[in-house]
């Protein structure tokens, strides 16, 4: 048998080949070394890379170095990091107090009811008292917020004439009332020292239109007949329009209308607004006004949820300007007399105008 070992061959030891066979080493046959698997070596590899026993090159085993070894498997680096934990997902939420919204809102709707078909001129009342505590917000906010000082004292006493001169000389009781209003506006201004005179009678002015001239419109839509009943009609429309839209897009709601006006508005909810107020219009005018048709009704409905949608975004883009969430506290799960005003008054002019076109204003 041919041996081997790590070093020479045998008989050629330091002793010739008269000393002896070399002493045994870590010589294995072809048997054994085929059913041994060799130790790999943990230190790094030399320049020549790894010798077998006969000194000959050798491929560095590619297998695990344990037997009980998994290839790849590292306890310190695992082969993918693990997921992390997702949060709890959360219900969508009203962001207001529901139950307090709900009685706020029943409580108002007994008392425009019982004023509107009791005693019209006690609904006149109820008209002015909101204009004057909206225009007490308004005027609030805007001195808190950006320090203009839009006289209140001829806001609310002007504001209240001009509701009042519109249900009892018409439309152009309305304007002239306006107009002295502005007036008063621009004369009381001058009892101050002039510095800000004129952002402050900008801003007099623009609240007088703003709040009780638009709101002057509901005065005019009580003078005719069947006025409790078109008021009725104004005042359903605009709250199913408000509701459509508000469950539409809270249920189904994905795209932005306008994100950088109102982000909780979605173009879902517009299409829930467009689609409750022209059913409720078509009832409305079929069922509660004299001479009134379903197909006008469709027209009325869209172009409520028009102007309500556009007098909603209209007080948010003045909310985001004042940097405020509400204009005021007075309304629990509501906020103030002007968030709930929002989209009402812009609404009112419209309403008046189709309903003289369609049925006129006797």
């Amino acid at each position: 048998m041919n041996d081997s070992s790590w070093g020479a061959p045998a008989g050629s030891g330091r002793g010739g080949p008269d000393q002896g066979p070399a002493p045994a080493g870590p010589a294995h046959d072809r048997q054994q070394a085929a059913q041994t698997r060799p130790m790999p070596i943990v230190p790094d590899v030399p320049a020549g890379g790894f010798q077998d026993g006969h000194g000959r090159g050798a491929a560095r085993p590619s297998g695990p170095l344990f037997r009980d070894e998994t290839p790849h498997e590292h306890p310190q680096e695992p082969m993918s990091s693990p997921t992390p934990p997702q949060p709890p997902r959360q219900k969508k939420s009203a962001g207001r107090d529901l139950g307090a919204a709900i009685g706020v809102g029943v409580g108002l709707g007994a008392v425009i009811i019982a004023s509107l078909f009791i005693w019209k001129p006690a609904f006149v009342g109820v008209i002015a008292v909101a204009v004057v505590v909206g225009l007490w917000e308004l005027t609030s906010r805007l001195q808190e917020r950006k320090a203009i000082k839009a006289p209140l004292v001829p806001l609310a006493v002007g504001g209240a004439a001009m509701v009042v001169a519109g249900y009892v000389r018409g439309p152009e009781g309305a304007w002239v009332a306006m107009a002295l209003t502005a007036l008063a506006v621009l004369v009381w201004r001058m009892t101050e020292p002039p510095e800000g005179y004129l952002k402050d009678v900008t801003a007099g002015v623009f609240a007088a239109f703003y709040v009780p001239f638009l709101a002057t419109f509901v005065a005019l839509l009580l003078t005719a007949d069947d006025g409790p009943r078109r008021v009725l009609t104004f005042l359903i429309l605009t709250v199913v329009s408000d509701t459509g839209a508000y469950a539409v897009g809270w249920r189904f709601g994905k795209h932005k209308l306008a994100p950088r006006i109102s982000p909780g508005k979605t173009r879902e909810g517009l299409v829930g607004a467009v689609t409750f107020a022209m059913a409720a219009g078509a009832l409305c005018m079929e069922f509660m006004i004299d001479e009134g048709a379903w197909w006008q009704g469709l027209i009325l409905g869209l172009a409520v949820a028009a102007s309500a949608t556009l007098g909603d975004l209209g007080e948010s883009m003045i909310k985001r300007d004042l940097g405020i969430k509400d204009m005021g506290t007075l309304l629990p799960g509501h906020g103030g007399i002007m968030d709930r005003l929002d989209s009402l008054l812009p609404t009112a002019p419209v309403v008046w105008l189709l309903l003289a076109l369609f049925v006129g204003t006797a």
